[in-house]
């Protein structure tokens, strides 16, 4: 029997759920409606401005016709589309011409940002042709009397989560490496392929794949790294999975902060990903936004014209305000992307990535390398479930929860004994004995 005490709460909780249950009803059905008003807008637009419109995902199913997109780009459920209004629409814009890529000259479109960090793939005058490769951190060992240096230093990889950069790992785990560590790990934080500092092409897709080749291309083998450590966060752990089953054999440890997985045994693997981590809810705001920028195409593409275009316009509004010159980085990184790299990424990489899963973690069971699985009890972004449904696929799986702790604070307030935690963890591979119990961490 529930203690009394629970039930005003259990109460409370069912009212407030009656009440804004119609509210979200309503407000999703008005989201349905002003995204198909959106497109009609937004491809109107692009064929005066650009001279031509690239393709949206409003109309048909457009995974059947590529194998690489994935299934929640179009069958994201809209009632205005299933009355047949985006039929309508594309007969108003008999004019209109489908782009597949750039916009005229390879720039940016007239709704992105045009500054240097902003632009597809820059152009190196020393060599004339664009460079392909992200922008990347690099970490060089130093030397000093008290630090006790390997015969060679270990490299390790840092990959951020959705809408984050470099920054995250450069302001909380290279400045709080032990003196050993300064001495005998080479650092490589890599700003994922359309975020931060990196280019954001219109060509690309941002599939799996995509990231993974442009991580190979800018860090492993322009680097020459033949065994390498893993560190990822978020999103940044369906890449470090990939990168890991890819190259089994240099992998030393993988470190998995908050990883978004479920099990892929349904058969629509990506709209059960995208239901799970950007549900149609009001409470949290977090998840509200996450919803509205995951399903509705060009209500989001609204939002990053107004923010994400004019990030520098902001930036300067902020440190007036806050008479602060240096702004968090990660309010820095929320906008460092375009509408095309965040839509796609979202859905081709986070919810078309699923479907290899259950691949990945099966082949990371017979490796060698350290797998050690952190999370917070906190998350509300990627419930502290996937990080459990991992370790049952990988029994020998160091797991440890911190408690208190949302998505980010299991990284931000508590940096230098999470460095700490992460060597141990270079230090300690290959892998632990199977069977370790799960551990709590503060």
């Amino acid at each position: 029997m529930s203690p009394p005490s629970s039930i005003p709460t259990r109460a409370g909780k069912f009212a407030a759920s009656l009440v804004l249950s119609p509210i979200t009803t309503l407000l999703f059905l008005f989201l349905d409606f002003l995204d198909a008003v959106l497109c009609l807008v937004f491809r109107v637009l692009d064929v005066f401005l650009d001279g031509a419109a690239p393709p949206c995902y409003c109309r048909g199913d457009g995974s059947s016709r590529n194998e690489v997109l994935s299934g929640s780009l179009c069958r994201r459920r809209n009632v205005f589309r299933e009355m047949g209004l985006f039929r309508v629409v594309g007969k108003l814009i008999a004019f209109r011409k489908d782009g597949g890529g750039d916009s005229p000259g390879g720039l940016t479109r007239w709704s992105d940002c045009r500054c240097d960090s902003c632009v597809s793939w820059s152009w190196d005058n020393a060599v004339k042709r664009r460079r392909r490769v992200l922008h990347t951190v690099v970490w060089e060992p130093e030397r000093t009397e008290n630090s006790k240096p390997m015969k060679r230093p270990e490299n390790v990889i840092f990959l951020h989560g959705f809408l984050s950069s470099s920054s995250l790992w450069t302001e909380t785990v290279f400045p709080n490496l032990s003196e050993e560590g300064k001495a005998n790990y080479r650092l490589f934080a890599v700003d994922l392929l359309g975020f931060g500092r990196s280019p954001k092409p219109h060509d690309c897709l941002y599939t799996l794949s995509d990231h993974v080749e442009a991580i190979e291309r800018s860090v492993i083998h322009s680097k020459g790294l033949d065994s390498f450590h893993l560190v990822a966060h978020s999103m940044g752990c369906i890449i470090a999975l990939a990168l890991a089953t890819k190259h089994s054999k240099s992998v030393k440890s993988i470190t998995l902060i908050a990883p978004p997985y479920f099990s892929d045994e349904k058969d629509d693997a990506s709209m059960t990903y995208l239901q799970m981590l950007a549900e149609k809810r009001l409470w949290p705001p977090l998840i509200f936004a996450s919803a509205v920028m995951s399903w509705y195409e060009h209500v989001g593409r609204c939002v990053c014209f107004v923010i994400c275009r004019n990030h520098r316009t902001w930036e300067r509004i902020l440190r007036a305000v806050t008479r602060k010159r240096d702004l968090h980085f990660m309010l820095i990184d929320l906008t460092r992307h375009t509408h095309h790299s965040a839509w796609h990424t979202m859905h081709n990489l986070i919810c078309g990535g699923a479907k290899f899963g259950d691949d990945f973690l099966n082949a990371l069971c017979s490796a060698d390398s350290k797998i050690c699985i952190m999370h917070g009890d906190n998350d509300s972004v990627v419930p502290i479930k996937c990080s459990k449904n991992m370790r049952t696929r990988i029994p020998h799986a160091e797991f440890i929860v911190v408690p208190r702790a949302n998505h980010s604070m299991v990284i931000l307030g508590r940096e230098k004994v999470f460095t700490q935690k992460l060597e141990c963890v270079w230090r300690e591979h290959p892998r632990i004995s199977s069977g370790t119990d799960d551990g709590y961490w503060g």
